[in-house]
């Protein structure tokens, strides 16, 4: 008998089928994308970054709302899909609720319920900015300042950072661990719901 190894099919012999430190398959050990994914998904400071981040944003997009709401007034009846009675109380209520959301996710107070309420504002949110987009109508976005030109080209720009924006909402929301500079610690929503 031939002491010589088998020789593997041709191309395959580059492929080593078993490790020869373990006698386990190949395979990696530190790089699994699921406990990179876990890692990330579990760390608080990653968590205390976007919840301060998204609520920056929320309490930043919120001041010259209130600061001037008949110009926010102004915009919304531009986007044409509101009611003319509703236009008034849109601009005085939205505005509050960016900023009361906004503060509540940066001081950790009830993080998960403003996480909840500014996804339900940015679900909104995408769905007018889609409806103008697909109409090629012509608007103002009003988000960060007044005059920002809402072409159909930007909408789109609009749209991808509202998604962005709404993934990090859905992180806050379904962050399970201990957070970070709290003030108000909730529960697990997802231990809640298997409960």
């Amino acid at each position: 008998m031939s002491s010589r190894p088998a020789r593997c099919p041709r191309g395959f012999a580059d492929i080593p089928l078993k490790n020869k430190q373990t006698n386990q398959p190949n395979q990696l050990k530190e790089f699994h994308l699921y406990s990179i994914m876990q890692k990330l998904t579990q760390n608080s400071w990653i968590e205390l970054a976007i919840r301060w981040f998204l609520g920056a944003i929320f309490i930043y997009s919120s001041y010259h709302k209130i600061i001037e709401p008949e110009q926010f007034a102004k915009i919304i009846y531009g986007y044409y899909l509101f009611p003319d009675f509703t236009i008034n109380l849109i601009a005085i209520i939205l505005p509050f609720l960016e900023l009361y959301t906004g503060l509540f996710l940066v001081l950790g107070i009830y993080p998960r319920t403003a996480a909840l309420i500014i996804l339900i504002m940015l679900f909104l949110f995408i769905i007018v900015i889609s409806i103008n987009l697909v109409r090629g109508v012509e608007f103002d976005c009003g988000c960060f300042s007044f005059g920002e030109t809402g072409y159909t080209s930007s909408a789109r720009r609009l749209l991808v950072r509202d998604i962005l924006y709404f993934v990090s909402g859905l992180y806050v929301l379904f962050f399970d661990q201990y957070r970070k500079w709290c003030l108000r610690q909730t529960g697990s929503i997802i231990k809640n719901i298997s409960c």
